[in-house]
């Protein structure tokens, strides 16, 4: 071994045995909504809580029960999740994107506020990267939303501009627009986004400046917003906020803007906010469209291993499919653009940041639990994904770094959330007010009696299935002929013209459940991943196995026969995948043991 690189092996393993292990704490996703916040431009503080006496801007039960994630009991969330980290002495915090609503200026406002108190009181160091909720687009664009609830139980709009909106009960501010990236920065550049004097390294993709050259003064000069464009497409300028940041000695946290906003139309005037599509796609428009940042993370892993550095990457996308294996099987049951599939990035994402040095990375994005890994010739990455704190299983991941070579993984569960229930009394109002149309569908007012946030989130996991993932996902005609069916029918199917049959099951335990049930606990693993078999019944679980084996040598030609088969194999792959709870890694052996 060249003795040069044996000697910085060494330093680096004596830093490491020298100092006790260094603790990051991801939270993703926590798409904060500020219920208490204010606007800089309108007297309205939101609507009077009976319980509390207090105002509160918060949005509707139904548009949540519609969504992914929750836009009002997320807060408390948030504020619980800091209150563990603070507890735990954890003093550095990712956050790889979707850390507003929709990047609106009272959001951020209020973000900010809850950050600069937690760093104060607790010493907490934030550090955070853009999701394709912050910004919505490149540029500052009026908009607004048509479901806050209103003083009355009805629907209230609140709208950048009078002539947005659908709704007539309305507010009027500035502070609902989404923010572009200049807005952002200039409200949260303490959190990463500009150099800390503290940091002992900072860079951006467009300093070219090495580390050894490193000075705070020449750091903070090229943060500016300006020193950050790139060209999306030919005269087609855009920021990027992605930066390299030494929190602690011999830690690089890579922070990639994984966000490519690209025109609609060529022709069209690059300052347009309307001429840009969303980001939600992902790495996949990166590799199109971003490649900067392909070269910049070799660079940066080139120099770390140069320097001894051990290097983390977060940002909002997966860079490595998350379905365990199921995405064809989804793809042949439901269609190519069902279950957000348009989102899975390609091989060759995991294929070009493995080459390019990239070992460990956290994202955000999908609001799911789960562990990717590819190994690539001689290299391996490992993608974290971070579930959301507004959206089942409400949960961060805490990063311990025992070694350059060693690093373990939990998951940390918010079952019990302090106030979560507060704007209960809001939603009986807006039931009471939906009852009055016998047009609209209603939420099941059940979700009221949940005594955790943990069934809470259960519960609009439930609601979202039957709202929502059904009725947008699978087809009606499907739907239609499971809709009556119990475990026992299921059983009897699977048994049907199958020649590898040959014990006899007792059926009796299987009619507990029905189809229902079903699709709730295969959403359920989508999500929370082996997490999920802590909310399904364990008999259940060993029925699904039963199904899954006898539906896996079923025969049949028949088409309801081969839909059925592929339900219980996409429910197999996803109840099976890698360590998503609590896991080392071993980057020298290319190992991941659960733990």
């Amino acid at each position: 071994m060249n003795k040069g690189i044996f000697s910085l092996l060494l330093f680096a393993f004596s830093v490491f045995s020298a100092q006790k292990p260094v603790q990051i704490a991801f939270l993703s996703d926590v798409h904060f909504q500020d219920l208490y916040g204010s606007f800089s431009d309108s007297d309205f503080k939101g609507i009077i809580n009976p319980q509390t006496g207090k105002p509160t801007i918060l949005r509707t039960m139904d548009s949540q029960l519609h969504s992914t994630r929750i836009f009002n009991e997320n807060y408390f969330a948030f504020l619980k999740a800091l209150d563990d980290i603070a507890a735990k002495g954890i003093k550095i915090v990712a956050m790889p994107g979707d850390f507003s609503d929709d990047g609106q200026a009272y959001n951020l406002h209020g973000l900010h506020k809850i950050l600069d108190q937690y760093h104060k009181n607790y010493g907490i160091d934030f550090y955070i990267t853009t999701g394709n909720h912050d910004p919505v687009g490149p540029f500052r664009h009026d908009a607004g939303k048509d479901d806050f609830l209103g003083e009355d139980g009805s629907p209230l709009g609140i709208y950048s501009k009078e002539n947005l909106g659908k709704t007539k009960n309305k507010i009027i501010t500035k502070d609902i627009a989404e923010s572009g990236y200049l807005e952002i920065l200039d409200e949260l550049k303490a959190f990463g986004f500009y150099p800390k004097k503290e940091n002992l390294y900072w860079n951006t993709p467009f300093d070219q400046d090495s580390y050894k050259n490193y000075s705070f003064e020449k750091a903070f000069q090229k943060a500016d917003y300006s020193k950050r464009m790139y060209e999306v497409e030919k005269g087609f300028s855009v920021p990027d906020l992605s930066y390299v940041v030494e929190p602690v000695k011999g830690i690089w946290l890579i922070a990639i803007d994984g966000n490519t906003y690209i025109p609609k139309n060529l022709n069209g005037n690059p300052d347009d906010p309307d001429n840009y599509r969303g980001a939600s796609i992902g790495y996949n428009n990166v590799l199109t469209n971003k490649k900067h940042l392909i070269e910049w993370v070799k660079k940066i892993t080139q120099e770390a291993k140069i320097n001894g550095k051990t290097v983390v990457a977060f940002t909002h996308y997966p860079m490595i499919d998350y379905n365990e294996g199921a995405t064809n099987e989804i793809k042949n049951l439901l269609g190519e653009k069902k279950w957000q599939l348009e989102r899975v990035p390609d091989e060759e994402v995991a294929k070009a940041f493995a080459e390019a040095g990239l070992q460990i990375h956290f994202a955000g994005h999908m609001h799911i639990n789960d562990t990717g890994i590819r190994k690539i010739g001689d290299k391996m990455l490992v993608n974290v994904q971070v579930p959301s704190l507004a959206a089942y299983l409400p949960s961060y991941k805490i990063l311990t770094i025992h070694s350059p070579e060693k690093m373990e993984v939990e998951t940390e569960v918010l079952n019990d959330v302090p106030r979560f229930d507060e704007l209960f009394p809001l939603y009986e109002k807006e039931f009471e007010a939906l009852s009055k149309n016998k047009n609209n569908i209603l939420w099941n007012k059940d979700i009221l009696k949940t005594k955790s946030y943990h069934d809470f989130m259960l519960f609009h996991l439930k609601e979202l299935v039957r709202l929502r993932m059904i009725p947008d996902d699978w087809p009606k005609d499907f739907i239609e002929k499971t809709k009556s069916l119990n475990g026992e029918d299921l059983l009897f199917l699977a048994q049907k013209s199958n020649p590898e049959f040959k014990q006899k099951i007792n059926s009796k335990p299987f009619t507990q459940w029905n189809f229902e049930d079903l699709l709730f606990d295969l959403y359920k693993f989508q999500s929370a991943d082996e997490l999920a078999k802590k909310d399904i019944p364990k008999e259940r679980l060993q029925q699904y196995q039963t199904l899954e084996k006898l539906f896996e040598t079923n025969r049949s030609q028949d088409t309801f026969i081969i839909q059925l088969k592929s339900v219980f194999k996409i429910l197999s792959l996803l109840s099976n995948g890698d360590p998503a709870d609590h896991f080392e890694i071993d980057l020298k052996k290319h190992e991941i043991k659960r733990l």
